[in-house]
């Protein structure tokens, strides 16, 4: 029933044994030559290799590694045996430790015989005739092949993956880990611990109960003489609970103390149990002839319990006399005829009955059919008649044999299962076998195949040589308390009593010695932290502290106490130890990956889901809510390992599932675009990187983050400038880079990193590129160039600009932070504040939803949302306030709603102004070719000529100021040198601070290339001054571009607004211009935005992709 562990190798946690994925195996074939260079050399001379010596560092030659090929072993490096190693415990440490002998063992003693152990087990022989006697032939042979098949299917299964390369120690969680993965390798594992550790405490209940039943009843602790139903019941129990917990403790230190000697023992055990079985097909074959004298006493239709009395009588004739026996004093309150007797004693002759009629007699077709029995039920004879009164109560119930449980046929199935486990005893001694792939097999199906031939037998046998009412007797208190299977045997009971006595206790000896094996080989793979500590043992590799857990939870089982409740538990996590197995071989077969090369042929993806069927429907049929018990087990470990175990990769079929579906998935996608109610921003991130390859703006994947709260696709890309060749290094590590900061973030998804000549060509090729078919981005989100208006960023904002125009011809969506060190981190939060939505223009939706999405984040929770819109002289404010409040009602967002009225004005002086030294700036830089110091000066100085302008057309100043003055570069565009040279005389020590701030009563407007004086002439009232100053400023009004005057006063009264609004908001967010259709006009662009942001903290600019993104349906 346990998987023997005994012979568990170290493999799974040794010295060599990688926790980063790669293959336990040392490798022969790559990198694995320990020659120096010169013997490299050598290996190609004279050879006629010369063509490949150019990749000889990294490529041995065939001749070289075939004779390691051919002698490559099954046993993993570093393995060493349990016994081998507590020999040497006492050797001097400078001894040198022998080498592991080569695996020696063939089919038989290495897979056969310890299968058969493992199978052949307790409920063979203490509960093998119930079921038979409770389920009846017919049932008990369903029960018996239904579980067979089960087992069978399944060694199938596992004989394919066995036979698929090297299975070290582990056995079936190895298999499973390898085939499924960890996290369904880690699940399984811990079920078949738990199980394998809960059939060490069923065996050791079996020893407890034939030791205090049938061998020494005498040595209960709670006296159980006298007790009837419940009292006996507890008294019983309490006996096992601390027998069991003794004997618990005395088997612990014995594998504590030499698991060697457990070894060694194992035979004997294994003799024990097949003596056992040939001498109750002995007693068969003898009942045909001669059958045992095993008389059953029957009241009525009623079975009495034996003991008591000696005769099988009321009265007996005795000296010409008539006198009366034990049993009449039992139920009556005198010896006397004349007493006064129990009822139903009274109305019912007593009868004598053989117990063991034989096999010819027979009896078979009595037994064929079910006998389910209620907890109390009287065990009665069928076919004969009793005279009972139904409403008489029930008197001396304790001198009949009762139902201790009661019975049905699901239980049975779940009580007998753990006699067909044991499977994989083979499988986990390969690294023992001297031809693993042909002795698992061969010998697993051979074992099979015999224990279910002789479990078949038995029940056929069973129901034709017992009587039905010994049969249902469970601790055949009918038959002189004698084993019911042993008064079949030959020559005598005691052989079976003694024998599965110490069966019994060697299969629960060899249960404390596997489980912690098992639970050492998981916690030495890394892949449950928290289960470190039981990686650990004594110098020798002995798990201690393993097996101190295992035998804790094994006294969970003791506790329960009883045989028939432990069965059903150990059942449940070996069905699910089983199903997984099948379903890896199911999965491998299907997937057809192409390391799936089984040597055993005999297999079919059919045959393993049928088995993984059969599995699953046996946990139900045995006890439903143990089967969700376990499953929701396997559910948390499965998770725990997901979100907190190691990363593994050992090639498994999970990995094969997860491209099938991905591969059907993405298919299925490219049968058209998400239906509006589906849309939600899938993101290229696009990130900058320093000269170490390391982010420049984290900040953009804490932003992520909040928006996409890992649902959706999120792809982070960079380019680095170079070659494929020459920077393929530079790539990793900026995808390394991108990664550790992904998870440091806990941004879902994907870095993509592009080598290009330039880094516009690469930023093209990602927005291009980014995903796979119909997964793939459609928003972008990329960083607001802050340092846009210095020369040698000249680049990058024209890199920015082809981004909005590739993302508008795209048909993305847009994002661009402005200000991104300022936006929160993931571990902050805001207590209150708000979220203010400037809807100047239809995006399709965006700036409604981007809102939402990030209020679903921790961070933005807490901050309420306000829409603003704009309303032109000729709307009703009123009437678009009411459609917006509904609008917002049907989309089901709650924000509160205002309408901002901006009325037409006169295009202020500061307007012109601003707009005539934004074109100036523009044609010096087109016209002049300068060098980087040259262009600064030169930015500087058209700066001083607009700051003298501009104070001089202070409104402060107007009254004052009498005739115009000469207006300040007129003449850059004819004399840029002259001009250039006056402004430099004039302005000396002018400061190059090139951005500046104030703060008025209003509002806060931070510009970024005037200073104060600059700045206090836009916030008094601009208007005023235009007025007086319209015509003096005429000529140089004339050349301005009127496009770019007009665009200018609406970023101008825009800001204004939005900074009268918006200025605490935590976040505003606006739909983004769309960038001049002529490339003249890029820096004029950029100035707008600036003009237009100017002042607010957080910006988000929004530009739509050219679609509905939100839909107020259902």
């Amino acid at each position: 029933m346990l998987n023997n562990m005994t012979d568990t190798e170290e493999g799974e946690g040794g010295p060599n044994s990688q926790g980063d994925g790669n293959p336990k195996e040392s490798s022969p074939f790559i990198n694995s030559s320990s020659a120096s260079d010169v013997e490299k050399s050598q290996q190609y001379d004279g050879k006629n290799m010369a063509l490949f010596e150019e990749e000889m560092d990294n490529s041995p030659m065939v001749s070289s590694i075939l004779s390691s090929l051919a002698n490559y072993s099954n046993l993993p490096q570093g393995s060493k045996e349990h016994e081998e190693a507590e020999n040497e415990e006492g050797a001097a440490p400078s001894k040198k430790k022998p080498a592991v002998k080569a695996p020696s063992l063939g089919t038989l003693m290495g897979v056969y015989l310890p299968c058969i152990q493992n199978i052949f087990g307790v409920i063979l022989f203490l509960r093998m005739t119930w079921m038979v006697g409770i389920g009846g032939v017919f049932g008990s042979f369903i029960i018996v092949f239904m579980c067979c098949s089960t087992t069978m299917l399944t060694a199938i299964s596992m004989s394919a993956i066995a036979t698929n390369g090297v299975v070290p120690a582990g056995g079936s969680y190895y298999m499973i880990s390898r085939s499924l993965g960890p996290e369904f390798g880690g699940a399984v594992g811990i079920c078949f611990y738990l199980g394998t550790t809960f059939a060490g405490a069923m065996y050791i209940l079996g020893a407890i109960e034939l030791l205090l039943i049938y061998i020494l009843p005498q040595a209960a602790i709670f006296k159980m003489e006298g007790l009837e139903g419940a009292d006996m019941e507890a008294a019983m129990l309490n006996n096992m609970r601390v027998y069991g917990t003794i004997v618990l403790s005395f088997m612990a230190t014995v594998v504590f103390v030499g698991v060697k000697y457990v070894n060694k023992l194992a035979l004997v055990f294994l003799a024990c149990v097949i003596l056992s079985i040939l001498a109750v097909y002995a007693g068969v074959i003898k009942t045909a002839f001669e059958p045992p004298v095993f008389p059953v006493c029957i009241l009525g239709n009623r079975t009495l319990i034996s003991k008591g009395f000696d005769v099988c009588a009321k009265v007996i004739e005795r000296d010409n006399g008539t006198v009366t026996t034990k049993l009449w004093k039992i139920f009556c309150d005198s010896e006397f005829l004349n007493a006064t007797c129990d009822e139903y004693f009274a109305n019912n002759n007593v009868s004598e009955i053989q117990g063991i009629p034989g096999v010819s007699s027979g009896i078979l077709a009595e037994n064929l059919f079910g006998y389910y029995l209620e907890k109390g039920d009287f065990l009665e004879k069928r076919g004969i008649s009793a005279m009972q009164d139904p409403d008489a109560p029930i008197t001396n119930s304790n001198r009949y044999v009762l139902a201790d449980i009661t019975s049905f046929f699901t239980l049975l199935v779940g009580i007998y299962f753990p006699s067909v486990t044991g499977i994989m005893a083979g499988s986990n001694r390969s690294g023992d076998l001297r031809d693993a792939q042909k002795s698992i097999p061969i010998g697993t199906i051979a074992a099979i195949t015999t224990t279910s031939i002789v479990y078949m037998s038995a029940v056929v046998l069973f129901g034709a040589c017992i009587e039905g009412v010994v049969l249902r007797d469970k601790f055949g208190e009918g038959v002189d308390g004698n084993l019911v299977i042993g008064t079949l045997a030959w020559p005598s009971p005691w052989v079976i009593v003694i024998g599965s006595f110490f069966s019994t206790c060697g299969a629960g000896l060899q249960s404390l010695t596997g489980a912690p094996r098992l639970l050492q080989a998981i916690s030495r793979d890394s892949v449950i932290p928290f289960l470190k500590v039981f990686g650990h043992g004594k110098a020798n590799g002995e798990p201690t502290w393993a097996l101190l857990l295992t035998a804790s939870i094994c006294e969970i089982g003791i506790i329960i106490a009883s045989l028939d409740a432990v069965a059903p538990i150990l059942s449940m996590f070996f069905l699910m130890c089983y199903m997984f197995v099948n379903l890896a071989c199911a999965l491998q077969t299907l997937l057809r990956t192409p390391n799936w090369r089984p040597r055993f042929k005999f297999y079919h993806w059919a045959l393993s889901f049928l088995g993984m069927s059969l599995c699953l429907s046996l946990m139900f049929i045995c006890s439903w809510y143990y089967a969700i018990v376990a499953m929701v087990i396997a559910t948390c470990i499965y998770k725990y390992i997901e979100f907190a175990g190691a990363e593994k990769e050992w090639g498994d079929g999970i990995r094969g599932i997860s491209l099938s579906a991905a591969r059907f998935a993405l298919m299925r996608l490219e049968e058209g675009p998400p239906h509006t109610k589906n849309w939600r921003p899938q993101i290229m991130v696009l990130v900058s990187m320093d000269s170490e390859q390391n982010v420049e703006q984290p900040r953009l994947l804490s932003l992520t983050n909040q928006l996409k709260a890992g649902k959706g696709l999120t792809i982070v890309g960079t380019s680095v400038v170079g070659t494929f060749l020459n920077n393929h290094a530079e790539a990793q590590k900026a995808d390394q880079s991108l990664r550790k900061l992904m998870e440091t973030e806990k941004v879902k998804g994907f870095s993509q990193v592009v080598i290009s000549s330039n880094l516009r060509d690469g930023t093209s090729h990602l927005i291009q590129v980014g995903g796979l078919g119909g997964l793939k981005h459609n928003t972008v989100l990329v960083s607001w160039p802050r340092t846009w208006k210095q020369a040698e960023d000249n680049l990058r904002f024209r890199n920015f600009i082809e981004v909005v125009r590739e993302t508008t011809a795209a048909s993305m969506a847009l994002l661009v932070p402005k200000n991104i060190a300022a936006y929160p981190s993931n571990g902050e939060r805001f207590t209150e504040g708000h979220i203010d939505v400037w809807w100047i223009v239809h995006d399709g939706g965006m700036l409604m939803l981007l809102p939402f999405l990030l209020r679903q984040h921790k961070v933005w929770r807490k901050c309420k949302m306000r829409i603003f819109t704009v309303a032109q002289m000729d709307d009703n404010s009123i009437q678009m306030k009411k459609d917006l409040i509904t609008f917002l009602y049907h989309l089901r967002i709650d924000a509160e709603v205002e309408v901002v009225e901006m009325h037409d004005s006169d295009i202020s002086a500061y307007t012109y102004e601003k707009t005539l030294v934004m074109e100036q700036r523009s044609q010096i830089l087109k016209q002049m070719h300068l060098t980087k110091n040259e262009m600064e000066r030169e930015i500087q100085s058209i700066t001083d000529s607009s700051r003298g302008s501009i104070r001089r057309k202070n409104p402060s100043n107007l009254q004052s100021q009498q005739s115009s003055e000469e207006p300040a570069g007129v003449s850059v565009e004819e004399k840029p040198e002259e001009e250039v040279q006056l402004i430099h005389n004039k302005n000396p020590t002018s400061p190059t601070t090139p951005a500046g701030s104030a703060a008025t009563p209003g509002s806060e407007v931070q510009m970024t290339w005037t200073d104060k004086a600059e700045t206090q002439a836009a916030a008094g009232h601009p208007e005023q001054g235009g007025v007086k100053d319209i015509f003096n400023m005429k000529p140089e009004w004339e050349s301005l571009n009127q496009s770019n005057v007009r665009r200018m006063h609406t970023a101008l009264r825009l800001n204004e607004v939005i900074m009268k609004k918006s200025k605490e908001a935590k976040l505003v967010l606006l739909n983004m211009p769309g960038p001049p259709k002529n490339r003249m006009g890029e820096e004029n662009y950029m100035e707008f935005l600036e003009v237009l942001t100017e002042g607010l903290n957080r910006v988000l600019l929004v530009r739509g992709g050219g679609r509905e993104v939100i839909t107020i349906y259902s």
